[in-house]
């Protein structure tokens, strides 16, 4: 009797304790999914201030890395080497600025009066075919594409909307990345105190590859987009397309965006040089893929070495996912916000998780 007793008491108290880590997996399961649901509305509802806060960031790692390339270089403080990074910055920005500026308005003006009627002799061009005919027909009138066009500017705003937001977006992008850039100990220690201290080290490694990786494909980025925008407006001036500086800023501009980007900055110039004749605009066309082969062979690889290897596949299908979501400005920071995932994913996930790590002294291939 007394030996049926001790094996019950085990048996009922190993049926608590079963029950009991039931309930803790049953309670973390629930809280996971309620953060998750939390963090999902607050994406939706923030989304245009996260992106901004993004884009902050962004701007706050490119002063911090050249900022740090002329502290090594020239074996100065860090904070005067950025003081004298944002004088440059701004001066080359204002000046150059002061210089085009009465040039780049007159032909931002006359742009926005040359693509309707662009578009206008293009679809009477194409309606000479039966076979495109039916493609024009289905087509909305220039001035519906033209509203359309134009409404992408407003929405690349991240916060405000308008003119003035776009101008507001600027200024508090400039501001809170000079802050961020100057003590970024601050905010990164204040983020890593948030983590249990057993995790804090791989935290940290990961929050500095993050860090490096976009480093590394902004300054690469920049470098593209100079040498983009300078290659298009001489080439479309030299072929003797009207507009082509501002025509070569918007290419420069858009080349931030992989893939997607040159597509949008050829339309306007290839529509401009058929206003002239099919051959130019035959020209124009070879230019950009000359130039997007530039990038694509020599360019993209250079910031690839140095960045992280993105598939062309997967930096579509974010744009498209971004885009869908959250606008234009979703577009525009797909593939840094991409190649954050994919550091994200690999240390954590691939490495941490799976166990799957790189041998030391071994290089990828």
């Amino acid at each position: 009797m007394n030996n049926n007793n001790s094996d019950t008491v085990p048996a009922t108290h190993e049926a608590t304790h079963a029950q009991r880590r039931l309930a803790r997996r049953v309670t973390l399961v629930n809280g996971i999914a309620v953060l998750f649901i939390l963090g999902l509305a607050a994406v939706v509802l923030a989304a245009d201030a996260l992106l901004l806060v993004f884009a902050c960031v962004l701007f706050a790692i490119l002063l911090y890395k050249l900022s740090e390339i002329m502290h090594r270089r020239f074996h100065m403080r860090r904070k005067l080497a950025l003081g004298i990074v944002v004088l440059l910055l701004g001066a080359i920005v204002g000046l150059g600025g002061w210089a085009m500026a009465p040039q780049i308005s007159e032909q931002s003006t006359q742009l926005a009066k040359e693509i309707p009627a662009a578009i206008e002799r293009l679809q009477g061009e194409v309606a000479q075919h039966p076979l495109l005919k039916r493609v024009v027909d289905e087509l909305p009138p220039p001035e519906d594409i033209v509203k359309q066009m134009s409404s992408m500017v407003p929405n690349a705003g991240l916060f405000f909307t308008g003119v003035l937001g776009a101008l507001g977006n600027v200024v508090i992008i400039i501001f809170v990345g000079i802050y961020f850039a100057a003590t970024p100990g601050v905010y990164t220690g204040g983020f890593i105190r948030l983590i249990p201290q057993h995790k804090r080290g791989r935290a940290r490694e990961v929050i500095d590859e993050m860090g490096d990786s976009l480093a590394s494909w902004l300054l690469g980025k920049a470098l593209s987009m100079l040498i983009v925008g300078t290659t298009t407006a001489i080439g479309l001036s030299l072929l003797g397309v009207p507009l082509a500086l501002i025509l070569g800023i918007i290419a420069g501009l858009m080349d931030f965006i992989p893939y997607l980007g040159p597509i949008m900055a050829g339309i306007p110039a290839v529509l401009l040089a058929l206003s002239i004749s099919p051959e130019m605009a035959m020209y124009a066309l070879l230019l950009f893929a000359a130039i997007n082969m530039l990038e694509g062979y020599v360019l993209q690889p250079m910031i690839e070495a140095k960045a992280i290897d993105l598939p062309p596949a997967l930096v579509i299908v974010m744009q498209l996912i971004f885009g869908t979501l959250f606008g234009f400005a979703g577009v525009a920071l797909a593939t840094p916000l991409a190649a954050v995932l994919s550091v994200l994913v690999k240390m954590l996930y691939i490495e941490d998780v799976l166990g799957d790590r790189p041998a030391k002294g071994v290089g990828s291939s």
